[in-house]
């Protein structure tokens, strides 16, 4: 029978490399992982068998062998099984984005010494069963899959970690998966123990691996409980049980930052555990990146990624549903329409919001991390209906020139000025850019605090909500700003004179919709303000990336009658109205306002030149 040599992919040669120099400190993992593989491939034909009894497994299970004499160690279920075709795929590739990024940032860390942990590789088949090349010289994989009996047969896979691997294809492969790990000699010191001594396993599976759902044996002797954690109350269990019930289900090998267990009674029945995790998945903003929520019905895995049972703004929850009454043969397209389904979720988001508001009230650097994790991904639902608005607004904080650290929209409010009665906000690409534009002057001087919102999604979100608590949100870079006088402070009123200059930078920048004077500006002669309800430059030009076509929009330059230039620029006009070079001074004050915001110049080059030529002639 041939045996087909490969290499492995280029990351994966990688990946296997810093497997083999483990860059781990805990080397116990991999049986953990061996066996979280295994209940997968369980979960897998369990779920295909209920549309296809010819799939059923009788008795599904894993087994682990170790012969102490041959010094391997086996693990073993009857699940769904690989093809060929997806073993090469699985175990000789690394195909989940981020991966390559994700190496690069561990092998930079093991060089510097630092003591980060692998989280976001451990997950997918091929991914997972590269932990075992810690503590082993060779291992081989021997699998079939379920459905394929009348095909050519099984496939072995074996490698040294080398850099290559076999292939072979075997006649009387039984259908699941079946992994040998030639063990390395004991290594205590470097924490490369027994692993084919049967007490050190037994503690291994009672450690990582209790919950599973399936037995796991060894010989006669079964070695988990099966008890299913979402089930047990929250009284009798451990706190590093849910951890590692957590790193089982997200494949991440940092700790949740809050566990959430629920439990309804009553007319319609359902269990779940939650787990808020401490860090964002590199797929958090793409478009096809995994959802966290697995369902059950009564016990039995019915699907992961369930879509439908949490909003798309909370994607990033982890955790399982177990529904009483629900029908082992539930769709997506039935959960999308299912009354009990849509009343779960609507009680799963309102838990989850509350867990955090919790956390914002009663552990601030626990608040911290999430919202600096998660916080953009949760303004999306600020998208949604009014009603889901406010709870989302509760929880949220935004940077602002008030504060060094963010800041609730209570506590904002709960510092408003006398007769301030908006929420004033400007959005960016970076704090600095807020902080320095023209917009923000009379703010600053006048100390009127203003948040700074510069996730993308900030963008949208503004335009959808109208107000927090009876105050309307306001941007400073949108209509007229009036600021309320302090005291005695009188209303400042604009001077006079400026009509006719104003009438013909209408007239001369084809650019602009209006201009007129400001008293937003305190030191720059000149910004551009969008209408009350026009679009903003950025939205502009985020609707344009998603294909979306939109007209261009004219906006308004407001200027500084105290200035200098624009006072300088009235009395020349006045005097010799003209004069062609005013003309050139009018498109020199429009784009350092455009320049100023991070604006596009049209024409960047005569820009320059005109700039120059009027440099030239000051020295």
């Amino acid at each position: 029978m041939s045996t087909e040599t490969l290499e492995f992919q280029a990351e994966a040669r990688q990946l296997l490399q810093l497997m083999v120099h483990s860059i781990y400190s805990n080397k116990d993992v991999f049986l953990r992982e061996l066996i979280s593989n295994a209940s997968d491939a369980l979960d897998k034909r369990r779920l295909a068998g209920l549309t296809d009894d010819s799939l059923r497994a009788d008795d599904p299970h894993i087994a682990v062998e170790a012969d102490t004499e041959a010094r391997t160690l086996t693990v073993r279920d009857n699940g769904i099984g690989m093809s060929r075709d997806e073993v090469v795929g699985l175990i000789g590739t690394i195909a989940r984005s981020g991966t390559a990024e994700t190496l690069r940032r561990l092998k930079d860390a093991k060089e510097t010494g630092g003591s980060a942990e692998p989280a976001e590789l451990i997950g997918q088949f091929g991914v997972g069963f590269y932990s075992t090349f810690m503590v082993a010289d060779r291992v081989t994989l021997l699998t079939r899959k379920a459905g394929d009996e009348g095909a050519a047969g099984g496939t072995r896979w074996e490698s040294d970690g080398d850099g290559t691997y076999t292939l072979e294809t075997v006649d009387d492969a039984p259908v699941g998966t079946e992994v040998t790990v030639h063990l390395r000699p004991k290594d205590e010191e470097n924490a490369l123990y027994d692993y084919a001594d049967a007490a050190k396993i037994r503690e291994i599976v009672k450690r990582y691996s209790d919950f599973i759902s399936f037995p796991i044996r060894m010989g006669e002797a079964t070695l988990n409980s099966m008890k299913a954690l979402w089930a047990r109350p929250r009284s009798e269990v451990k706190d590093e049980e849910y951890r590692e019930f957590y790193r089982h289900i997200s494949h991440d090998w940092t700790d949740p930052l809050e566990t959430i267990p629920m439990r309804a009674e009553g007319t319609f029945e359902y269990e779940a555990l939650l787990f808020l995790p401490s860090r964002a998945p590199h797929d958090l903003f793409q478009r096809d990146g995994r959802h966290g929520i697995q369902l059950y019905v009564k016990r039995v895995f019915i699907m992961d990624d369930a879509r439908e049972l949490l909003p798309d703004h909370l994607r990033f929850v982890k955790g399982v549903v177990d529904a009483a009454d629900l029908s082992l043969n539930v769709s997506r397209e039935i959960l999308q329409q299912d009354r009990h389904i849509q009343l779960i979720r609507r009680r799963l988001a309102k838990k989850v919001l509350a867990t955090i508001k919790d956390l914002m009230k009663n552990d601030a650097d626990k608040y911290r991390t999430f919202w600096r994790e998660f916080g953009a991904a949760v303004k999306e639902g600020l998208l949604g209906g009014a009603e889901e608005q406010k709870p989302i607004l509760d929880i949220a904080s935004f940077a602002s020139t008030g504060t060094e650290e963010p800041t609730s929209l209570a506590d904002y409010i709960g510092r408003m000025k006398d007769g301030q009665d908006k929420i004033y906000f400007m959005t960016g690409d970076s704090r600095a850019q807020v902080e320095n534009s023209p917009h923000m002057e009379a703010f600053k001087a006048k100390e009127y605090e203003v948040l700074i919102l510069t996730d993308p999604v900030d963008e949208i979100w503004v335009e959808a909500v109208q107000e927090y608590e009876g105050k309307e949100f306001q941007s400073v870079t949108r209509g007229e700003v009036e600021l309320p006088a302090d005291g005695e402070e009188q209303k400042e009123e604009q001077p006079d004179g400026f009509g006719p200059l104003l009438g013909w930078l209408n007239e001369t920048l084809d650019e602009v919709k209006d201009v007129r004077l400001t008293t937003r500006l305190t030191s720059s002669p000149a910004c551009l303000v969008s209408d009350a309800d026009g679009m903003t430059p950025a939205l502009e030009r985020m609707y344009r990336a998603m294909g979306q076509q939109v007209p261009p929009v004219q906006r308004i330059l407001e200027l500084n009658a105290k200035h200098p230039l624009v006072s300088g620029l009235r009395t020349a006009y006045e005097e010799r109205s003209s004069d062609p070079r005013l003309a050139e001074t009018a498109e020199l004050l429009y784009g350092t306002a455009l320049l100023a915001e991070g604006g596009d110049l049209a024409d960047p080059a005569r820009f320059a030149k005109l700039l120059a030529d009027r440099l030239a002639k000051t020295v």
